[in-house]
Protein backbone atom coordinates (compact mmCIF):
# COMPACT_ATOMS: atom_id res chain seq x y z
CA UNK A 1 0.00 0.00 0.00
CA UNK A 2 1.34 3.27 -0.90
CA UNK A 3 2.29 5.12 2.30
CA UNK A 4 0.19 8.18 2.01
CA UNK A 5 -2.52 9.79 -0.13
CA UNK A 6 -1.85 12.90 -1.44
CA UNK A 7 -5.81 13.93 -0.72
CA UNK A 8 -8.79 12.16 0.64
CA UNK A 9 -11.03 9.58 -1.42
CA UNK A 10 -14.31 11.97 -1.18
CA UNK A 11 -16.90 10.44 0.05
CA UNK A 12 -20.89 11.50 0.03
CA UNK A 13 -24.40 10.74 -2.00
CA UNK A 14 -25.18 14.22 -3.22
CA UNK A 15 -22.86 13.97 -6.55
CA UNK A 16 -19.16 13.42 -7.39
CA UNK A 17 -17.17 14.91 -10.14
CA UNK A 18 -14.07 14.71 -11.19
CA UNK A 19 -11.63 15.79 -14.27
CA UNK A 20 -8.39 16.99 -15.03
CA UNK A 21 -9.11 20.65 -14.28
CA UNK A 22 -10.10 22.13 -11.12
CA UNK A 23 -12.33 24.57 -12.56
CA UNK A 24 -14.54 22.50 -15.08
CA UNK A 25 -15.01 20.02 -11.67
CA UNK A 26 -15.86 23.33 -9.65
CA UNK A 27 -18.27 23.61 -13.45
CA UNK A 28 -19.92 20.36 -13.11
CA UNK A 29 -20.48 20.25 -9.54
CA UNK A 30 -22.55 23.88 -9.35
CA UNK A 31 -24.25 22.64 -12.12
CA UNK A 32 -25.60 19.43 -9.53
CA UNK A 33 -26.00 22.02 -6.82
CA UNK A 34 -28.50 23.56 -9.02
CA UNK A 35 -30.73 20.58 -9.93
CA UNK A 36 -28.65 19.49 -12.99
CA UNK A 37 -28.13 15.40 -13.31
CA UNK A 38 -25.01 14.09 -14.25
CA UNK A 39 -25.46 14.49 -17.84
CA UNK A 40 -26.15 18.42 -17.48
CA UNK A 41 -23.12 18.27 -15.58
CA UNK A 42 -21.06 16.20 -18.24
CA UNK A 43 -21.56 18.89 -20.85
CA UNK A 44 -21.05 21.49 -18.54
CA UNK A 45 -17.86 20.53 -17.00
CA UNK A 46 -16.41 19.23 -21.30
CA UNK A 47 -17.61 22.62 -22.48
CA UNK A 48 -15.43 24.17 -19.92
CA UNK A 49 -12.23 22.16 -20.32
CA UNK A 50 -12.73 23.03 -24.45
CA UNK A 51 -11.56 26.60 -22.70
CA UNK A 52 -9.52 26.43 -19.50
CA UNK A 53 -6.95 23.94 -20.88
CA UNK A 54 -6.62 24.40 -24.55
CA UNK A 55 -4.01 23.08 -24.78
CA UNK A 56 -5.37 19.04 -24.97
CA UNK A 57 -8.51 19.66 -26.25
CA UNK A 58 -11.13 22.47 -28.25
CA UNK A 59 -14.54 22.54 -29.64
CA UNK A 60 -12.57 21.58 -33.03
CA UNK A 61 -12.06 18.15 -31.52
CA UNK A 62 -13.71 15.13 -30.45
CA UNK A 63 -15.11 12.82 -27.83
CA UNK A 64 -15.94 9.71 -26.64
CA UNK A 65 -18.28 8.88 -23.76
CA UNK A 66 -19.64 6.09 -21.99
CA UNK A 67 -22.93 6.33 -19.91
CA UNK A 68 -25.17 4.65 -18.07
CA UNK A 69 -28.59 6.58 -17.11
CA UNK A 70 -30.40 4.85 -14.21
CA UNK A 71 -32.48 1.68 -15.07
CA UNK A 72 -30.48 2.17 -18.43
CA UNK A 73 -28.19 0.26 -19.92
CA UNK A 74 -24.30 0.92 -20.64
CA UNK A 75 -24.10 3.33 -23.77
CA UNK A 76 -21.27 4.67 -25.99
CA UNK A 77 -21.75 7.94 -27.82
CA UNK A 78 -19.71 8.46 -30.65
CA UNK A 79 -18.44 11.98 -30.93
CA UNK A 80 -15.57 10.90 -32.86
CA UNK A 81 -15.73 12.96 -36.31
CA UNK A 82 -14.34 10.90 -39.34
CA UNK A 83 -12.16 11.53 -42.30
CA UNK A 84 -13.64 13.62 -45.29
CA UNK A 85 -15.21 12.08 -48.36
CA UNK A 86 -12.30 13.56 -50.48
CA UNK A 87 -9.79 11.55 -47.83
CA UNK A 88 -8.57 8.65 -50.24
CA UNK A 89 -5.34 7.75 -50.66
CA UNK A 90 -4.25 9.84 -53.65
CA UNK A 91 -5.06 13.17 -51.59
CA UNK A 92 -1.60 12.23 -49.33
CA UNK A 93 0.28 11.44 -52.48
CA UNK A 94 4.13 11.60 -52.20
CA UNK A 95 3.62 11.12 -48.43
CA UNK A 96 4.77 8.43 -46.39
CA UNK A 97 3.28 9.43 -43.14
CA UNK A 98 -0.07 11.71 -42.74
CA UNK A 99 1.31 15.12 -41.16
CA UNK A 100 0.14 16.04 -37.14
CA UNK A 101 -0.40 19.19 -37.77
CA UNK A 102 -1.94 21.97 -40.17
CA UNK A 103 -5.47 21.04 -41.63
CA UNK A 104 -4.68 18.57 -44.13
CA UNK A 105 -5.12 16.11 -41.18
CA UNK A 106 -8.74 17.50 -39.96
CA UNK A 107 -12.09 15.72 -39.44
CA UNK A 108 -15.28 16.49 -38.80
CA UNK A 109 -14.93 18.25 -35.51
CA UNK A 110 -17.50 16.12 -32.99
CA UNK A 111 -16.95 16.95 -29.63
CA UNK A 112 -19.99 19.48 -29.42
CA UNK A 113 -22.51 17.71 -31.19
CA UNK A 114 -21.91 15.03 -28.93
CA UNK A 115 -22.20 17.08 -25.91
CA UNK A 116 -25.57 18.64 -27.07
CA UNK A 117 -27.09 14.91 -28.22
CA UNK A 118 -26.11 13.89 -24.31
CA UNK A 119 -27.46 16.63 -22.63
CA UNK A 120 -30.99 16.75 -25.47
CA UNK A 121 -31.57 13.45 -24.66
CA UNK A 122 -30.75 12.58 -20.70
CA UNK A 123 -30.06 15.99 -19.25
CA UNK A 124 -32.52 18.33 -18.22
CA UNK A 125 -31.44 22.16 -18.13
CA UNK A 126 -31.45 24.64 -21.20
CA UNK A 127 -28.79 25.58 -23.67
CA UNK A 128 -28.12 28.51 -21.69
CA UNK A 129 -27.07 27.22 -18.00
CA UNK A 130 -24.97 24.48 -20.19
CA UNK A 131 -22.63 27.01 -21.93
CA UNK A 132 -23.04 29.88 -19.74
CA UNK A 133 -20.04 28.95 -17.51
CA UNK A 134 -17.17 28.28 -20.52
CA UNK A 135 -18.53 31.74 -21.82
CA UNK A 136 -17.24 33.83 -18.55
CA UNK A 137 -14.41 31.80 -18.08
CA UNK A 138 -13.25 32.57 -22.33
CA UNK A 139 -14.97 36.21 -21.91
CA UNK A 140 -13.44 37.01 -18.67
CA UNK A 141 -10.21 34.93 -18.61
CA UNK A 142 -8.86 32.18 -16.01
CA UNK A 143 -5.57 32.00 -14.85
CA UNK A 144 -2.97 29.58 -17.36
CA UNK A 145 -1.55 26.64 -16.25
CA UNK A 146 2.21 26.31 -16.40
CA UNK A 147 1.58 23.61 -19.05
CA UNK A 148 -0.30 25.68 -21.33
CA UNK A 149 2.78 28.26 -21.12
CA UNK A 150 4.90 25.90 -21.82
CA UNK A 151 3.29 24.54 -25.03
CA UNK A 152 2.83 27.59 -26.40
CA UNK A 153 6.30 28.27 -25.71
CA UNK A 154 7.18 25.06 -28.22
CA UNK A 155 5.45 26.26 -31.15
CA UNK A 156 6.03 29.75 -30.62
CA UNK A 157 8.07 30.26 -33.77
CA UNK A 158 5.23 28.29 -35.43
CA UNK A 159 3.02 30.70 -34.51
CA UNK A 160 5.27 34.00 -35.36
CA UNK A 161 6.13 32.52 -38.89
CA UNK A 162 3.42 30.47 -39.88
CA UNK A 163 0.22 30.89 -37.99
CA UNK A 164 -0.64 34.88 -37.65
CA UNK A 165 -4.16 34.09 -36.26
CA UNK A 166 -2.44 31.54 -33.57
CA UNK A 167 -0.15 34.30 -32.73
CA UNK A 168 -2.61 36.64 -31.82
CA UNK A 169 -4.60 34.65 -29.67
CA UNK A 170 -1.66 33.52 -27.86
CA UNK A 171 1.27 35.87 -27.76
CA UNK A 172 0.78 39.42 -26.29
CA UNK A 173 3.00 41.78 -27.94
CA UNK A 174 5.04 38.73 -29.59
CA UNK A 175 5.63 37.72 -25.89
CA UNK A 176 4.45 34.37 -24.40
CA UNK A 177 1.95 34.91 -21.11
CA UNK A 178 3.10 34.03 -17.96
CA UNK A 179 2.29 30.93 -16.40
CA UNK A 180 -1.24 31.93 -13.99
CA UNK A 181 -1.72 34.85 -16.30
CA UNK A 182 -5.51 35.37 -17.11
CA UNK A 183 -6.55 34.80 -20.55
CA UNK A 184 -9.08 35.70 -22.31
CA UNK A 185 -10.75 34.20 -25.76
CA UNK A 186 -13.20 36.62 -26.67
CA UNK A 187 -14.04 35.11 -30.06
CA UNK A 188 -14.52 31.57 -28.51
CA UNK A 189 -16.70 33.51 -25.97
CA UNK A 190 -18.73 35.09 -28.39
CA UNK A 191 -18.99 31.75 -30.87
CA UNK A 192 -20.86 29.90 -27.93
CA UNK A 193 -23.05 33.20 -26.76
CA UNK A 194 -24.11 33.84 -30.39
CA UNK A 195 -24.99 29.74 -30.48
CA UNK A 196 -27.19 30.64 -27.46
CA UNK A 197 -28.41 33.54 -28.57
CA UNK A 198 -29.36 32.01 -32.02
CA UNK A 199 -30.92 28.56 -30.48
CA UNK A 200 -33.46 30.49 -28.55
CA UNK A 201 -35.03 32.42 -31.33
CA UNK A 202 -35.85 29.28 -32.96
CA UNK A 203 -37.68 27.45 -30.63
CA UNK A 204 -39.08 27.71 -27.07
CA UNK A 205 -38.71 23.91 -26.06
CA UNK A 206 -35.23 22.81 -24.41
CA UNK A 207 -35.32 20.14 -26.95
CA UNK A 208 -35.38 21.98 -30.05
CA UNK A 209 -33.15 24.87 -28.76
CA UNK A 210 -30.11 22.47 -28.23
CA UNK A 211 -31.01 20.83 -31.90
CA UNK A 212 -31.30 24.12 -33.62
CA UNK A 213 -27.76 25.01 -32.22
CA UNK A 214 -26.29 21.52 -33.25
CA UNK A 215 -28.04 22.73 -37.03
CA UNK A 216 -25.98 26.25 -36.82
CA UNK A 217 -22.95 24.45 -35.39
CA UNK A 218 -22.94 22.10 -38.57
CA UNK A 219 -24.75 24.48 -41.23
CA UNK A 220 -24.69 28.07 -40.19
CA UNK A 221 -22.12 30.88 -39.31
CA UNK A 222 -19.63 28.19 -37.45
CA UNK A 223 -19.42 26.13 -40.34
CA UNK A 224 -19.15 28.93 -42.59
CA UNK A 225 -16.47 30.47 -40.33
CA UNK A 226 -14.99 26.90 -41.02
CA UNK A 227 -15.26 26.73 -44.80
CA UNK A 228 -13.93 29.89 -44.94
CA UNK A 229 -10.36 29.63 -43.29
CA UNK A 230 -9.68 26.55 -44.86
CA UNK A 231 -10.52 27.81 -48.39
CA UNK A 232 -6.98 28.80 -49.43
CA UNK A 233 -3.88 26.97 -48.41
CA UNK A 234 -2.55 26.76 -45.32
CA UNK A 235 0.98 26.00 -43.74
CA UNK A 236 1.22 22.97 -41.20
CA UNK A 237 3.80 23.25 -38.51
CA UNK A 238 6.82 22.65 -40.75
CA UNK A 239 6.42 25.05 -43.30
CA UNK A 240 4.74 22.90 -45.78
CA UNK A 241 1.38 24.61 -47.55
CA UNK A 242 -1.89 21.69 -47.85
CA UNK A 243 -5.53 22.58 -48.71
CA UNK A 244 -7.90 21.14 -46.67
CA UNK A 245 -9.85 18.13 -47.29
CA UNK A 246 -12.96 19.31 -45.45
CA UNK A 247 -15.88 20.95 -47.17
CA UNK A 248 -19.56 21.64 -46.27
CA UNK A 249 -21.21 18.71 -46.44
CA UNK A 250 -18.85 16.80 -44.56
CA UNK A 251 -19.70 18.97 -41.80
CA UNK A 252 -23.42 19.26 -43.04
CA UNK A 253 -23.79 15.38 -43.32
CA UNK A 254 -22.25 14.44 -39.70
CA UNK A 255 -24.06 13.41 -36.20
CA UNK A 256 -23.11 12.01 -33.00
CA UNK A 257 -24.30 8.67 -32.60
CA UNK A 258 -24.95 5.96 -29.91
CA UNK A 259 -23.95 2.25 -30.07
CA UNK A 260 -23.81 -0.43 -27.58
CA UNK A 261 -20.47 -0.63 -25.73
CA UNK A 262 -17.95 -3.56 -25.87
CA UNK A 263 -17.83 -5.63 -22.57
CA UNK A 264 -15.98 -8.01 -20.77
CA UNK A 265 -16.52 -9.86 -17.18
CA UNK A 266 -13.58 -9.42 -14.72
CA UNK A 267 -13.33 -10.71 -11.49
CA UNK A 268 -16.87 -10.18 -10.73
CA UNK A 269 -17.58 -6.85 -12.16
CA UNK A 270 -18.52 -6.27 -15.78
CA UNK A 271 -15.94 -3.06 -17.78
CA UNK A 272 -17.45 -1.09 -20.94
CA UNK A 273 -15.05 0.13 -23.64
CA UNK A 274 -15.43 2.14 -26.83
CA UNK A 275 -15.41 -0.28 -29.94
CA UNK A 276 -12.11 -0.90 -32.15
CA UNK A 277 -12.70 2.84 -33.31
CA UNK A 278 -10.96 3.75 -30.15
CA UNK A 279 -8.36 1.81 -28.32
CA UNK A 280 -10.63 0.77 -25.78
CA UNK A 281 -10.84 -3.14 -26.32
CA UNK A 282 -7.02 -3.02 -26.01
CA UNK A 283 -7.93 -2.75 -21.96
CA UNK A 284 -10.37 -5.70 -22.10
CA UNK A 285 -8.06 -7.59 -24.29
CA UNK A 286 -5.34 -6.96 -21.25
CA UNK A 287 -7.65 -8.40 -18.52
CA UNK A 288 -8.66 -11.27 -20.10
CA UNK A 289 -4.75 -11.63 -20.14
CA UNK A 290 -4.34 -10.96 -16.57
CA UNK A 291 -6.80 -13.52 -16.15
CA UNK A 292 -4.85 -16.54 -18.05
CA UNK A 293 -1.35 -15.55 -16.19
CA UNK A 294 -2.85 -14.95 -12.61
CA UNK A 295 -1.66 -11.12 -12.28
CA UNK A 296 -4.40 -10.99 -9.78
CA UNK A 297 -2.06 -13.07 -7.39
CA UNK A 298 0.92 -10.19 -7.53
CA UNK A 299 1.54 -7.81 -5.41
CA UNK A 300 0.84 -4.75 -7.04
CA UNK A 301 3.48 -2.36 -6.44
CA UNK A 302 6.30 -5.43 -6.52
CA UNK A 303 8.19 -6.07 -10.00
CA UNK A 304 6.43 -9.14 -10.44
CA UNK A 305 3.17 -7.40 -11.57
CA UNK A 306 4.58 -4.45 -13.27
CA UNK A 307 6.60 -7.29 -15.37
CA UNK A 308 3.26 -9.13 -16.28
CA UNK A 309 1.51 -6.18 -17.08
CA UNK A 310 3.90 -4.73 -19.16
CA UNK A 311 4.40 -8.05 -20.97
CA UNK A 312 0.51 -7.99 -21.72
CA UNK A 313 0.29 -4.49 -23.05
CA UNK A 314 2.50 -5.43 -25.42
CA UNK A 315 0.84 -7.99 -27.27
CA UNK A 316 -2.58 -6.17 -26.89
CA UNK A 317 -1.11 -3.24 -27.84
CA UNK A 318 0.51 -5.04 -31.02
CA UNK A 319 -2.71 -6.32 -31.99
CA UNK A 320 -4.45 -3.35 -31.66
CA UNK A 321 -1.77 -1.96 -34.37
CA UNK A 322 -2.94 -4.90 -36.54
CA UNK A 323 -6.42 -5.15 -36.38
CA UNK A 324 -8.15 -1.89 -34.71
CA UNK A 325 -9.84 0.19 -37.23
CA UNK A 326 -13.54 1.65 -37.91
CA UNK A 327 -15.70 -1.75 -37.73
CA UNK A 328 -18.09 0.09 -40.21
CA UNK A 329 -15.27 -0.26 -42.99
CA UNK A 330 -13.26 -3.26 -41.33
CA UNK A 331 -13.54 -6.48 -40.37
CA UNK A 332 -12.14 -6.63 -36.73
CA UNK A 333 -11.79 -10.05 -35.39
CA UNK A 334 -13.12 -8.22 -32.11
CA UNK A 335 -14.81 -11.81 -30.62
CA UNK A 336 -11.89 -13.84 -30.91
CA UNK A 337 -8.99 -10.93 -29.63
CA UNK A 338 -11.81 -10.84 -26.49
CA UNK A 339 -12.26 -14.63 -25.90
CA UNK A 340 -10.88 -16.49 -23.24
CA UNK A 341 -9.57 -19.07 -25.78
CA UNK A 342 -7.45 -16.35 -27.54
CA UNK A 343 -5.90 -15.43 -24.62
CA UNK A 344 -4.82 -19.10 -23.62
CA UNK A 345 -3.16 -18.74 -26.86
CA UNK A 346 -1.47 -16.19 -26.39
CA UNK A 347 -0.17 -15.90 -22.58
CA UNK A 348 2.23 -18.63 -22.60
CA UNK A 349 4.22 -15.88 -25.05
CA UNK A 350 4.88 -13.95 -21.45
CA UNK A 351 7.76 -15.44 -20.70
CA UNK A 352 10.61 -14.26 -17.36
CA UNK A 353 12.36 -11.87 -19.74
CA UNK A 354 10.92 -9.01 -21.55
CA UNK A 355 10.18 -9.10 -25.02
CA UNK A 356 11.70 -6.60 -27.45
CA UNK A 357 9.31 -8.30 -30.50
CA UNK A 358 6.02 -6.56 -31.75
CA UNK A 359 4.13 -9.79 -31.98
CA UNK A 360 0.56 -9.66 -33.23
CA UNK A 361 -1.54 -12.90 -33.21
CA UNK A 362 -3.65 -14.43 -35.80
CA UNK A 363 -7.09 -14.67 -34.59
CA UNK A 364 -9.43 -16.16 -37.17
CA UNK A 365 -6.43 -16.73 -39.41
CA UNK A 366 -6.41 -13.15 -39.87
CA UNK A 367 -2.94 -12.40 -41.54
CA UNK A 368 -1.77 -9.12 -38.81
CA UNK A 369 -0.28 -6.50 -41.25
CA UNK A 370 2.33 -3.82 -38.96
CA UNK A 371 3.32 -0.96 -41.21
CA UNK A 372 6.68 0.06 -40.98
CA UNK A 373 8.18 1.01 -38.01
CA UNK A 374 10.43 3.92 -36.58
CA UNK A 375 12.69 3.74 -33.59
CA UNK A 376 12.37 6.75 -31.27
CA UNK A 377 14.64 9.40 -31.86
CA UNK A 378 15.12 8.52 -35.96
CA UNK A 379 13.06 10.80 -36.93
CA UNK A 380 14.66 14.32 -38.27
CA UNK A 381 14.62 17.27 -36.01
CA UNK A 382 13.00 19.62 -39.13
CA UNK A 383 10.17 16.92 -39.32
CA UNK A 384 9.10 17.58 -35.44
CA UNK A 385 8.40 21.16 -35.62
CA UNK A 386 4.65 21.62 -36.17
CA UNK A 387 3.18 20.57 -32.28
CA UNK A 388 2.21 17.16 -32.25
CA UNK A 389 0.76 16.69 -28.75
CA UNK A 390 2.84 13.64 -27.91
CA UNK A 391 6.46 14.17 -29.46
CA UNK A 392 8.92 12.83 -26.99
CA UNK A 393 11.42 15.30 -26.98
CA UNK A 394 12.54 14.80 -23.12
CA UNK A 395 12.20 10.97 -22.89
CA UNK A 396 8.96 11.49 -21.35
CA UNK A 397 4.85 11.28 -22.74
CA UNK A 398 3.25 14.63 -22.70
CA UNK A 399 -0.51 14.73 -21.79
CA UNK A 400 -2.65 15.20 -24.79
CA UNK A 401 -5.85 14.78 -23.74
CA UNK A 402 -8.32 15.69 -20.85
CA UNK A 403 -10.93 13.61 -18.96
CA UNK A 404 -13.96 13.65 -16.56
CA UNK A 405 -16.35 11.64 -14.75
CA UNK A 406 -19.47 12.39 -12.89
CA UNK A 407 -22.06 10.51 -10.87
CA UNK A 408 -24.92 11.97 -9.43
CA UNK A 409 -27.40 10.43 -6.21
CA UNK A 410 -29.61 8.87 -8.62
CA UNK A 411 -27.04 7.06 -9.74
CA UNK A 412 -26.40 8.40 -13.51
CA UNK A 413 -23.28 7.97 -14.43
CA UNK A 414 -20.57 9.53 -16.95
CA UNK A 415 -17.02 8.79 -18.47
CA UNK A 416 -15.63 11.08 -21.17
CA UNK A 417 -12.40 11.62 -22.68
CA UNK A 418 -11.97 14.66 -24.77
CA UNK A 419 -9.64 15.47 -27.20
CA UNK A 420 -8.55 16.92 -29.75
CA UNK A 421 -8.46 20.86 -31.30
CA UNK A 422 -4.74 21.54 -29.74
CA UNK A 423 -3.40 24.74 -29.87
CA UNK A 424 -0.37 23.81 -30.99
CA UNK A 425 -1.42 21.90 -34.15
CA UNK A 426 -3.53 24.02 -36.25
CA UNK A 427 -3.98 27.80 -36.71
CA UNK A 428 -6.97 29.31 -34.96
CA UNK A 429 -9.55 30.39 -36.99
CA UNK A 430 -10.05 34.00 -36.33
CA UNK A 431 -13.76 34.50 -36.04
CA UNK A 432 -14.63 31.31 -33.83
CA UNK A 433 -11.62 31.47 -31.47
CA UNK A 434 -10.63 27.59 -31.80
CA UNK A 435 -8.80 25.51 -34.25
CA UNK A 436 -9.19 22.85 -35.84
CA UNK A 437 -8.50 18.83 -35.13
CA UNK A 438 -5.72 16.56 -36.66
CA UNK A 439 -7.09 13.02 -35.59
CA UNK A 440 -6.62 11.76 -39.14
CA UNK A 441 -2.92 11.75 -38.65
CA UNK A 442 -3.68 8.18 -36.71
CA UNK A 443 -4.80 7.03 -40.15
CA UNK A 444 -2.01 5.18 -42.07
CA UNK A 445 -1.14 5.90 -45.86
CA UNK A 446 -0.51 1.88 -46.55
CA UNK A 447 -3.61 -0.13 -47.69
CA UNK A 448 -2.76 -3.15 -46.58
CA UNK A 449 -3.24 -1.32 -43.26
CA UNK A 450 -6.52 -2.30 -41.03
CA UNK A 451 -6.22 1.47 -40.24
CA UNK A 452 -5.96 2.84 -43.77
CA UNK A 453 -7.17 5.88 -44.63
CA UNK A 454 -10.63 6.57 -46.27
CA UNK A 455 -13.63 8.84 -46.70
CA UNK A 456 -16.28 8.68 -43.86
CA UNK A 457 -13.91 6.38 -41.64
CA UNK A 458 -13.64 7.31 -37.90
CA UNK A 459 -9.80 7.54 -36.78
CA UNK A 460 -8.97 4.72 -34.20
CA UNK A 461 -8.02 7.05 -31.62
CA UNK A 462 -6.03 6.50 -28.20
CA UNK A 463 -9.31 7.72 -26.46
CA UNK A 464 -10.84 5.55 -23.97
CA UNK A 465 -13.14 6.19 -21.04
CA UNK A 466 -14.20 3.11 -18.82
CA UNK A 467 -17.59 2.64 -17.34
CA UNK A 468 -17.78 -0.63 -15.04
CA UNK A 469 -20.73 -2.08 -13.85
CA UNK A 470 -22.41 -4.99 -11.44
CA UNK A 471 -25.19 -7.05 -11.88
CA UNK A 472 -25.94 -4.32 -14.40
CA UNK A 473 -25.43 -1.40 -11.77
CA UNK A 474 -23.13 1.46 -12.19
CA UNK A 475 -20.45 0.97 -9.86
CA UNK A 476 -17.61 2.90 -11.55
CA UNK A 477 -16.33 5.81 -14.41
CA UNK A 478 -12.60 6.13 -14.38
CA UNK A 479 -10.13 7.41 -16.94
CA UNK A 480 -7.13 9.14 -17.88
CA UNK A 481 -5.27 11.35 -20.58
CA UNK A 482 -2.06 10.48 -22.19
CA UNK A 483 -2.25 9.24 -25.93
CA UNK A 484 -1.40 5.22 -25.75
CA UNK A 485 -0.59 5.08 -22.49
CA UNK A 486 -4.12 6.15 -21.20
CA UNK A 487 -5.02 1.87 -21.64
CA UNK A 488 -2.11 1.14 -19.49
CA UNK A 489 -2.41 3.43 -16.98
CA UNK A 490 -5.96 2.79 -16.47
CA UNK A 491 -5.19 -0.46 -16.28
CA UNK A 492 -2.83 -0.84 -13.93
CA UNK A 493 -5.21 1.52 -12.16
CA UNK A 494 -7.93 -0.90 -12.40
CA UNK A 495 -6.04 -3.65 -11.01
CA UNK A 496 -4.56 -2.12 -8.16
CA UNK A 497 -8.46 -0.95 -7.28
CA UNK A 498 -9.53 -5.06 -7.50
CA UNK A 499 -6.46 -6.88 -6.69
CA UNK A 500 -4.57 -4.43 -3.81
CA UNK A 501 -7.28 -2.93 -1.90
CA UNK A 502 -6.59 0.23 -2.48
CA UNK A 503 -9.43 3.40 -2.33
CA UNK A 504 -9.96 5.20 -5.23
CA UNK A 505 -7.23 7.79 -4.05
CA UNK A 506 -5.06 5.49 -3.14
CA UNK A 507 -4.60 3.68 -6.67
CA UNK A 508 -4.25 7.00 -8.31
CA UNK A 509 -1.13 8.38 -5.78
CA UNK A 510 0.47 4.60 -5.90
CA UNK A 511 3.94 4.96 -8.19
CA UNK A 512 2.85 4.49 -12.18
CA UNK A 513 4.68 2.56 -14.94
CA UNK A 514 4.45 2.18 -18.62
CA UNK A 515 5.41 0.57 -21.89
CA UNK A 516 7.05 2.37 -24.62
CA UNK A 517 7.47 -0.95 -26.76
CA UNK A 518 4.59 0.05 -28.42
CA UNK A 519 3.86 2.23 -31.73
CA UNK A 520 2.38 5.43 -31.39
CA UNK A 521 -0.48 6.70 -32.79
CA UNK A 522 0.93 10.04 -33.40
CA UNK A 523 3.34 11.22 -35.72
CA UNK A 524 5.56 10.38 -36.60
CA UNK A 525 4.46 6.97 -35.15
CA UNK A 526 8.11 5.86 -33.82
CA UNK A 527 8.63 3.16 -30.97
CA UNK A 528 11.17 2.38 -28.36
CA UNK A 529 11.41 -1.77 -27.87
CA UNK A 530 11.81 -2.77 -24.44
CA UNK A 531 11.55 1.02 -22.85
CA UNK A 532 10.15 0.68 -19.72
CA UNK A 533 8.88 3.86 -18.10
CA UNK A 534 9.02 4.10 -14.03
CA UNK A 535 7.80 7.26 -12.09
CA UNK A 536 10.72 7.23 -9.22
CA UNK A 537 8.76 5.99 -7.02
CA UNK A 538 8.97 2.87 -8.36
CA UNK A 539 11.81 1.00 -5.32
CA UNK A 540 15.52 0.92 -6.91
CA UNK A 541 14.62 -2.74 -5.34
CA UNK A 542 12.07 -2.85 -7.83
CA UNK A 543 14.00 -1.54 -10.89
CA UNK A 544 16.72 -3.24 -10.46
CA UNK A 545 14.77 -6.74 -10.70
CA UNK A 546 12.88 -5.29 -13.96
CA UNK A 547 16.53 -3.87 -15.42
CA UNK A 548 17.56 -7.71 -14.85
CA UNK A 549 14.34 -9.63 -16.67
CA UNK A 550 15.70 -7.54 -19.95
CA UNK A 551 13.70 -3.79 -19.01
CA UNK A 552 14.96 -0.97 -20.63
CA UNK A 553 13.62 0.98 -17.64
CA UNK A 554 13.66 4.80 -17.90
CA UNK A 555 13.25 6.56 -15.04
CA UNK A 556 10.99 9.32 -14.87
CA UNK A 557 10.24 12.51 -12.36
CA UNK A 558 8.11 11.11 -8.56
CA UNK A 559 4.95 12.47 -10.18
CA UNK A 560 4.62 12.18 -13.69
CA UNK A 561 3.04 9.82 -15.13
CA UNK A 562 -1.14 9.35 -15.63
CA UNK A 563 -3.92 12.24 -14.64
CA UNK A 564 -6.11 10.06 -13.67
CA UNK A 565 -9.94 10.67 -12.15
CA UNK A 566 -12.44 8.24 -11.05
CA UNK A 567 -15.50 8.18 -9.58
CA UNK A 568 -17.84 5.45 -7.55
CA UNK A 569 -21.22 4.84 -6.27
CA UNK A 570 -21.95 1.80 -4.09
CA UNK A 571 -26.05 0.48 -5.30
CA UNK A 572 -26.20 -1.08 -1.61
CA UNK A 573 -26.00 1.75 0.36
CA UNK A 574 -25.77 4.99 -2.39
CA UNK A 575 -22.41 5.84 -1.00
CA UNK A 576 -20.57 8.05 -3.80
CA UNK A 577 -16.66 8.15 -4.11
CA UNK A 578 -14.45 10.58 -6.06
CA UNK A 579 -10.28 10.61 -6.71
CA UNK A 580 -8.27 12.37 -8.95
CA UNK A 581 -4.95 13.03 -9.94
CA UNK A 582 -2.34 15.54 -7.66
CA UNK A 583 -0.19 15.16 -10.73
CA UNK A 584 0.51 18.55 -12.17
CA UNK A 585 -1.39 20.19 -9.47
CA UNK A 586 -4.35 20.65 -11.95
CA UNK A 587 -6.69 17.78 -11.18
CA UNK A 588 -9.33 17.60 -8.75
CA UNK A 589 -12.46 16.17 -7.56
CA UNK A 590 -15.89 18.14 -5.90
CA UNK A 591 -19.03 16.38 -4.32
CA UNK A 592 -20.63 16.17 -1.31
Amino acid sequence: MPEFMTRPELRGSFGMVSSTHWLASGVGMSILERGGNAFDAAAATGFTLQVVEPHLNGPGGEVPIIFQAAGGAPTVLCGQGTMPAAATAGAFAGMDRIPGSGVLPACVPGAFDAWLLLARDHGTMPLRDLLSPAIGYARRGYPLMPQVVDKITQVRRVFETLWPTSAALWLSGRSVPDADSFHRNPALASTFQRLVEDAERSSGTRENQIDEARRIWREGFVAEAILGFVSDPIPDGSGEYHRALLDGDDLADWRASYEDPVSLDYAGRTVHKTGPWGQGPVFLQQLRLADALGTGEADVLSADFIHLVTEAAKLSFADREAFYADPGFVDVPLPTLLSRDYAKERAPLVGADASLELRPGSPDDHTPFLPELRPTGTTEAADLAGGEPTVNRAGEQRGDTCHLDVVDADGNTVSATPSGGWLASSPVIPELGFPLGTRGQMFWLDPRSASAVGPGRRPRTTLTPTLVTRDSEPVAALGTPGGDQQDQWSLTYFLRLVHGGMNLQEAIDAPMFHSNAVPSSFYPREMSPGELTVESRVGEDVRTELRRRGHRVVVSEPWSLGRLSAVSRDPETGVLRAAANPRGAQGYAAGR
